[in-house]
């Protein structure tokens, strides 16, 4: 079975809300076979909306980082030099560099991305798994 990269807010949902997961999303994820990814972006977005005050509870996460990571099985994704040139050179106006980042590092490794984000969404840049609930 194909890698999945979680966007940040699956993530997010993961570890406080799973219910707010659509059932076949959750049971994808939960799969042995399913490999989960998080871009080295996830941990930035979430240390920097921890810091700003825009993520409550963001403190736990960040300091339980690698335990909450390896609990749920998530392999951790680091951003090379050739996925921050893609990110930054992508023709897409969408201007979040997290999620230019995590598109570009799809992109390179033909992942699919599990994500909420309705940009995400309705981008085209890569495979998705619509994770609306």
């Amino acid at each position: 079975m194909a890698a999945v990269l979680l966007d940040t807010n699956v993530l997010i949902r993961l570890i406080g809300e799973p219910d707010r997961l659509p059932r076949p999303v959750r049971d994808h994820l939960a799969d042995p076979g399913t490999d989960l990814v998080l871009s080295a972006a996830s941990a930035w977005e979430v240390a920097t909306k921890t810091r700003s005050g825009r993520l409550p509870g963001g403190e736990l996460l960040v300091s339980t980082w690698g335990e909450t990571l390896a609990r749920l099985r998530i392999a951790q994704l680091p951003i090379e030099p050739e996925d921050a040139l893609l990110a930054g050179g992508l023709e897409w106006d969408h201007r979040d560099p997290f999620d230019r980042v995590i598109v570009a590092q799809a992109q390179r490794r033909a992942l699919t991305v599990a994500t909420s984000d309705r940009v995400l969404l309705g981008a085209g840049r890569v495979r998705v798994l619509d994770a609306r609930g």
